[in-house]
């Protein structure tokens, strides 16, 4: 039996125990009766509850891909500089898996850390957030605030997710539109399913 539900059943007996020093005869018995009745109720009921808990399954592992930055001041930023305006990416991607329906949907949250150009000799760190849906076939779709040394924007993402076993090998393009211009990434990399 749950811990939990196990100090619930002692409290309500030690209850029922104060109860029978004060009453006789057949209003002990009705009161026991009553009592126990609901005893069992509130226990199944919770055992219910606690059993049926889905466990929160969380994905993490290693992003790499490249990224095009479009035309637009960023883009001017980095001809200056004498750099091309396609960068790689090197991070980590960390991933909360909500809830997953019977056809194998699931509602996520993803956070995204990514530096960029070190191939460049630059570094151009980036975070993202994205709430999106997964489903059962490993399509995915994404959306969430983005923030990066060109400022703030919003990134959407779609991707398809391959699983075997335990390991799943995501691949996510993302666009993040700005008034600085439009970056396009193709990232790629492995998560490792562990339960809590």
């Amino acid at each position: 039996m749950h811990p939990l539900l196990l100090t619930q059943l002692i409290i309500k007996m030690s209850l029922m125990k104060t109860l029978a020093n004060k009453l006789n005869g057949l209003k002990l018995a009705l009161l026991s009766t009553i009592i126990v009745a609901c005893i069992s109720t509130n226990v199944l009921a919770q055992y219910d509850t606690v059993k049926s808990l889905p466990p929160v399954v969380k994905l993490s592992g290693p992003r790499l891909g490249i990224t095009y930055v479009g035309p637009g001041s960023v883009q001017d930023a980095i001809h200056e500089a004498e750099r091309t305006e396609v960068i790689s990416q090197f991070g980590w991607q960390f991933e909360n898996r909500l809830f997953s329906l019977e056809d194998g949907t699931t509602g996520l949250i993803e956070y995204v850390l990514l530096v960029g150009g070190l191939e460049q000799n630059m570094f151009l760190p980036s975070a993202t957030m994205l709430i999106g849906l997964r489903t059962g076939s490993g399509f995915e779709f994404g959306a969430g605030p983005n923030l990066s040394l060109a400022g703030a924007g919003f990134a959407i993402s779609v991707g398809y997710t391959i699983k075997n076993e335990y390991m799943y090998f995501p691949i996510n393009l993302a666009v993040v539109p700005s008034n600085t211009g439009v970056r396009f990434s193709l990232l790629f990399g492995f998560n490792a399913r562990r339960s809590r």
